[in-house]
């Protein structure tokens, strides 16, 4: 079995429907730019409330890559 080494990067996902969607959105534009995505963990959720309800979600997530 080869070892792999790995690198994350941590960035923030919005949404104005969910955290699992705004997860979803980070996760995807990752996606356009990094290769081999393996893992993601999230780090803190927190959102924005208008009226007294949620407004917009944002979610920090790590986001781990297998490096070539």
């Amino acid at each position: 079995m080869t070892a792999n080494t790995y690198k994350y990067v941590e960035i923030i996902g919005s949404s104005t429907q969910s955290s699992d969607d705004a997860v979803n959105n980070a996760i995807s534009k990752a996606s356009k730019t990094l290769d081999h995505l393996e893992w993601f963990e999230v780090v803190e959720t927190r959102g924005h409330i208008v009226n007294g309800l949620v407004a917009h979600w944002q979610v920090t997530i790590k986001i781990g890559f297998r490096l070539d």
